[in-house]
């Protein structure tokens, strides 16, 4: 039998790309120039575990583009990390820095690990020693990781530290996403799954101005796929700031559904019962709730779908199921290309990741700034400047839209692509 071939993010990411360049004209140099990622590493290093015995396992730190600023993105552990898709994951992140025009580039990373497999101590010992091998292409104003997939605040205080102790004094500004007590900055953990919220509202009102979107907002419903940091955060922001009815959450073990909606509090106990890297349907025996897939919350009758898990979840396979008159992508590459013609040919509105999801790297940009600053803002300033930032994103997006008369996705990257096209022909290529 004919092995099935598997699907490139970074070809996928690249097609993307490739549509908004054609549209918008773009010099063929420049195009050559944005497309290469500036520099890839792959680590090999060993772990010594419980046991006592010796795991060598593989990571990488892939930095896209430094035309605007520092490269800036996260490092995830997953068993399914790959090149290819830290490559890809990179790539993004140029875009999402500058859709949002804030002055970073993109970077990405990860270990190949499952994480849930290692104890408390492995993940420090794994943690630090990654770091420490990837020291030679980080610094606070070279490239700021951040956290991502199964990475956290912890984490992010153990990497601060090997670094700091590597280079002999407390360096604040090398990650974002540390715990206050250590210089982190108030709304950082909210942030991503916040900014999702943020371009829900901002999509309901845009669609309600085209005349597309007839509805009150308590009749508005909601399916979240995915239960991390993002997807429990935009739950909660959802439920707590909106009218809108949160039908369905899930995560990698399963998921509910709630016809009357989920409330705030019902989410806190959930946000809690998951803490600790723990499943979303472990011991739940809840009145009200009824036991669903991932992939039946996918393909839910709901006015909004946010796939905030990993990757290529809708594909060509199952597009044509999805029902959600709206999606807006919490995760990063949730959609493959071919998904995404369906999608719209079905005209469904999509609101692309690197726009959706940049409410994480905009708060790790404030965070970087209090760190060099060695002063720290107030939590409701950080809302107010994040609320602001995707709002104004959000905007800019939507008029390039209009302008070349194209879908959300395509006008995003047309926008991203302007100001990284513009910094990379002012600088110009030395020597």
């Amino acid at each position: 039998m004919e092995e099935t071939k598997k699907i490139s993010l970074f070809d996928n990411a690249v097609k993307q790309f490739d549509r908004a360049a054609h549209i918008m004209e773009l010099d063929r140099n420049i195009r050559e120039v944005l497309i290469k990622p500036k520099r890839e590493l792959t680590v090999n290093f060993p772990v010594c575990m419980d046991d006592g015995t010796v795991k060598v396992f593989t990571g990488y730190r892939v930095q896209h583009n430094v035309s605007r600023g520092p490269a800036k993105g996260g490092i995830r552990y997953h068993p399914n990390v790959n090149l290819d898709e830290v490559r890809a994951l990179a790539f993004w992140m140029t875009w999402k820095s500058a859709v949002v025009d804030i002055p970073y580039g993109g970077a990405k990373g990860g270990v190949t690990v499952d994480p849930l497999k290692l104890s408390d101590s492995e993940l420090e010992k794994l943690s630090r020693r990654f770091f420490s091998e990837i020291q030679i292409i980080i610094g606070e104003e070279k490239d700021i990781p951040a956290p991502d997939v199964n990475t956290d605040g912890q984490i992010m205080a153990w990497w601060m530290d090997t670094y700091s102790m590597n280079i002999g004094h407390t360096t604040l500004g090398i990650v974002t996403g540390k715990p206050l007590e250590i210089g982190g900055s108030e709304g950082r953990t909210e942030a991503t799954g916040r900014g999702v919220n943020i371009c829900i509202q901002e999509a309901v009102k845009y669609l309600r101005d085209k005349g597309k979107l007839n509805k009150k907002d308590e009749e508005i419903t909601v399916a979240i796929q995915g239960f991390g940091n993002v997807g429990s955060y935009l739950a909660l922001t959802l439920t707590e700031e909106t009218d809108y009815k949160l039908v369905a959450i899930s995560d990698y073990s399963g998921g509910f559904y709630k016809e009357s909606g989920f409330t705030a509090e019902e989410i806190r106990r959930l946000m809690e019962r998951t803490r600790g890297r723990k499943a979303l349907l472990l011991d739940v025996n809840e009145e009200g709730y009824k036991e669903i897939t991932n992939e039946d919350v996918i393909t839910l009758d709901v006015d909004v779908l946010s796939p905030c898990a990993l990757e290529n979840v809708i594909t060509e396979d199952n597009a044509d199921q999805v029902k959600a008159k709206m999606i807006v992508e919490g995760a990063n590459g949730p959609l493959t290309p071919e998904a995404d013609d369906i999608l719209l040919s079905k005209n469904v509105f999509i609101v692309p990741d690197f726009l959706a999801n940049a409410g994480g790297v905009t708060v790790s940009y404030f965070e970087w700034v209090q760190g060099l600053q060695w002063n720290f803002w107030e939590l409701e300033d950080i809302r107010k400047a994040l609320h602001k930032k995707m709002k104004n994103a959000f905007c800019d997006v939507a008029k390039t839209v209009e302008k070349y008369e194209v879908d959300m996705r395509t006008a995003a990257y047309i926008r991203a692509i302007e100001r990284v096209a513009n910094a990379t022909k002012l600088r110009g290529i030395y020597p």
